[in-house]
């Protein structure tokens, strides 16, 4: 059920927001400072867990990561999981490797893992598999991409590297499963539920398939969040990310203080 955009809240109506992650570490997050500026309830609840597949069992698959000269990653979960597996595998990562991230945010993760090399590191300029396209598209005649992921991986993204001619392996490095939230859910009327990514839309649908938006708002972060809270017959209010709202937290910001002015 579509919320009516032209009855939109007052600022007085928001109070319980949803956010389907892990509660920040610290007190120090963006999130928390929002919490005081407007009076909110926030609740942190994961909808999704990530259990990884052993480097025993992914070499079942039998793709050789060395011979991949560029990786896609579309979250910091394929992140996480392609360099432990290469922990793992006793691989040592080519310098000369190109990372094709979704968002600059994602990008910066790997910050973590490498020494970050602008000429080495690309990412889409909206957060759209488009935007991604649009940069992989000047280097798919010389690279051999490895597309790491859960067993839930995009298929648009595949879709276009065989459209492409691209040469291209999907690593599958972890298993993503929805937790029991029905009773989170459940327990308090929420104004605002904020969504990450397209399976914690998954898990919210299979715990409450009978959900009606009826005023609800949904965030949603990232293009493919976006299309699956549209799919499950939702509507996504707040978006991100968007030019000067890169994050979630700053989207939500931008709604509500657009509220304060009414």
């Amino acid at each position: 059920m579509k919320t009516d955009l032209q009855e939109l809240k007052t600022l007085k109506q928001i109070e319980n927001i949803l956010i389907t992650q892990a509660r920040p570490e610290g007190e120090k997050s963006p999130y928390f400072e929002m919490a005081r500026k407007y009076n909110l309830n926030l609740r942190f609840e994961p909808f999704i867990r990530v259990e990884p597949i052993p480097a025993k069992e992914f070499r079942k698959q039998k793709i050789e990561i060395a011979a991949y000269s560029a990786v896609i990653f579309t979250s910091r979960n394929a992140i996480d999981h392609f360099f432990r597996t290469c922990e793992e595998l006793k691989l040592t990562i080519s310098q000369n490797t190109k990372y094709f991230c979704i968002t600059e945010a994602v990008a910066l993760y790997l910050q973590k893992f490498i020494l970050y090399r602008k000429r080495k590191v690309f990412y889409g300029a909206d957060g759209t598999n488009k935007s991604l396209f649009d940069v992989i598209n000047k280097h798919k005649e010389l690279e051999k991409f490895l597309y790491p992921c859960s067993q839930s991986f995009d298929s648009e993204i595949t879709n276009w590297l065989i459209a492409n001619n691209c040469e291209y392996a999907i690593p599958v490095l972890y298993q993503i499963i929805s937790n029991d939230v029905k009773d989170i859910i459940e327990q308090k009327h929420y104004d605002i539920i904020c969504f990450f990514t397209p399976l914690g839309v998954k898990s919210f649908v299979e715990n409450c398939p009978r959900f009606v938006q009826n005023g609800t708002l949904i965030g949603a972060f990232g293009d493919n969040t976006r299309k699956a809270v549209l799919a499950a017959g939702l509507n996504p209010d707040i978006v991100a990310p968007q030019p000067k709202m890169p994050s979630m937290v700053s989207a939500l910001e931008n709604y509500l203080s657009g509220l304060k002015k009414k």
